[in-house]
Formats: C-alpha cells, structure tokens, sequence
C-alpha cells in the first residue's frame, strides 16, 4: 500500500538519520521527496495526504536501498545543481562542492570587468565540467578549454554542456604526463581543484565519498600533496598570459606549502578562506621579471 507523501518523508528521514547528521538527513529527505513527487516544500506542505502513486513508491523503495548503503543522493538521482546549472553526476566524476562554487565566484569577480571580453580559460580535472561550464554560462565571449584525464567524466562533462547549451571544448589528457595537450593557445586564465587528498586519509573518510566518488579526483598518487600543484603551475608558466591569473582550489591542511612553492617560483599569490573560515582557495599572478 502507497505512503502519503508526508508519511515517506517521515520514515525517510528516520532511516537516513542513523547514518546522517539530523540536518543531512533531513536536507537528503527533501531532496529525495520533491525529485520523486515533482512538488516544491511549500506545494508539499498543502497537500501532505497525497499518496504516492505504486511507481513513485517503488521508485522511492529503490532510491532508499541505494542512500542506505551510502551511496550519494547526487548519484541516486543522478544530477546536481552547480552554480545555477543543473548538472548531470554518476560515478565516473567528483560530485561539485560548495567551496567549488566559492572558487568560481571568485574567479568570475576578478574577471567581472572582461565579461564581453575574447579570454581564454582553461580548466585542468574538470570532471563533471561544473568549473568550466560555470565559467562560460558568465563569461559568454570566452573561449574556454577544458582537460580531465577519465574518457568517462569527459562523455559527462559533454553531456552536461550540451544539456546547458554550452561550448566548451573537452580534451583528455594526464596533467602529470609533463607534456602539453594538443595545440593549445596562450591563456589568460587556468583554475583547477586538484586531487590532493593523502591516501592515508581514507580512513577518516565517510563512505559516501571513499565507495563511490572516484579516487583519480581525490586522491594525490605519491604520497606529494602538492604534486599536482607542481605539474599544473608548469604548465601554468608556459601556457600563461604575462597578465594571466592562476585559480587553485586547496587542501587546507596544505594551503601553506602550496603559497610556498608558488612563491619560490616568482608567483604572487592571494589566499582566501571559504565561507567555513577555512583556507581553500588561492591565485597566483606571475611576478614580473
């Protein structure tokens, strides 16, 4: 027999909140019951007696198997919002933070005076595509470049560009391969949020992140937490505007050796805190020589 909506929310939450914190649960429960339902709260709260079709009740039996077993809500429902665009997600790619969308706020407020300008953006691990696509939906004249290591996250991240009517150019490639991609032209902008989580770290990781999100994404490969900082600021140093700004997405453990390193390697470098008070966001602009 179908739950009323209100019914369901309630038993899902209830469920959700003995792996969750109350206010996860909850926000996941609301998530999850207007995806399902296709009403808004408010349209909820008016009509709290209203069942729940069979198939909207299989439907919500399955997504609750799967969030049970920790799986992201991102990834049952398959799609996410990122900075005002509706973004499809699946394993193959990180699931967009909101620190993310503090780094391209930034971004876009550094460049707020060329929104009409020709630039030229390029975002190394995109991913889902949420940086890059988030850039060209705000920057509508620029040509943006985007590279990712995973064929799979690229068939997304295209996915999410033409869903979004969005062109961005995708390119697989291995930052740490100390190669450039392909022709390339000079740009006057490259952000990145790197992997740059230690392996020793998983353990303390919940497991909606370290049995689903993949590991190319989190984690650094040798134990170096600035190890892709190191590869994409060379590429930085050939590839970058004489005028051109550097956007790092950090580790905020490691925020201080990355300013080091950048530094030493005549770059200026602005650090900003995200909306937690934590250092997670940092740009360089080559010193002049």
């Amino acid at each position: 027999m179908s739950q009323s909506i209100k019914e369901a929310a309630q038993l899902l939450r209830k469920s959700l909140s003995s792996l969750y914190p109350a206010a996860e649960a909850a926000a996941i429960t609301d998530w999850v019951i207007e995806a399902l339902s296709g009403l808004s709260r408010e349209e909820r709260l008016l009509t709290p007696d209203k069942l729940l079709t069979d198939a909207q009740q299989q439907q919500l039996d399955e997504w609750k198997d799967q969030l049970m077993a920790y799986r992201p809500v991102q990834y049952v429902l398959g799609s996410c919002m990122f900075y005002g665009l509706q973004l499809r997600v699946s394993e193959p790619v990180l699931i967009p933070r909101p620190e993310t969308e503090e780094l391209v706020h930034w971004c876009l407020q550094a460049l707020s005076g060329n929104k009409h300008a020709p630039l030229r953006i390029l975002d190394i691990g995109t991913g889902s595509g949420c940086i890059a696509l988030a850039l060209k939906k705000n920057l509508p004249a620029a040509q943006v470049f985007a590279l990712d290591i995973s064929g799979a996250a690229l068939d997304i991240a295209r996915r999410n560009a033409a869903d979004n009517r969005l062109d961005v150019s995708f390119l697989q490639w291995d930052v740490l391969s100390g190669r450039l991609p392909g022709a390339l032209p000079q740009m006057d902008v490259i952000i990145s949020n790197p992997p740059y989580i230690m392996p020793g770290e998983r353990e303390s990781m919940l497991p909606n992140v370290t049995d689903y999100e993949p590991d190319t994404a989190l984690f650094v490969t040798d134990n170096d937490p600035l190890q892709f900082y190191r590869a994409i600021s060379g590429i930085a140093a050939r590839i970058l505007a004489p005028s051109g700004m550097l956007f790092f997405e950090l580790h905020e453990h490691f925020a201080t050796a990355v300013i080091g390193f950048l530094q030493s390697c005549q770059w200026q470098t602005l650090l900003r805190n995200d909306m937690q008070g934590k250092a997670r966001m940092l740009r360089g602009i080559r010193a002049a020589s």
